[in-house]
């Protein structure tokens, strides 16, 4: 299967089909792990719930402390 990158806002997103979900047991709230070995992008399922929890709390604490400089990039 070959896909190509689509525009979203200033990002650029990548597809993925329903049937690759369904075979990965991947919903849209599944956290995915993002990592490269150089030449390939690799996604995987986070399945490292106590990993899942670290990185909310460090989401929580980084939206609380940059609040206003996020804020201003969100204009």
């Amino acid at each position: 299967m070959v896909k190509r990158m689509v525009q979203h806002g200033n990002s650029s997103a990548l597809i993925i089909d329903k049937p690759i979900m369904e075979l990965l047991n991947i919903d849209t709230d599944t956290p995915l792990e993002i990592s490269t070995d150089g030449q390939n992008i690799i996604i995987s399922p986070v399945t490292d719930l106590n990993r899942i929890n670290r990185l909310e709390k460090a989401l929580v604490n980084i939206n609380q402390k940059h609040e206003s400089t996020l804020r201003k990039l969100a204009r």
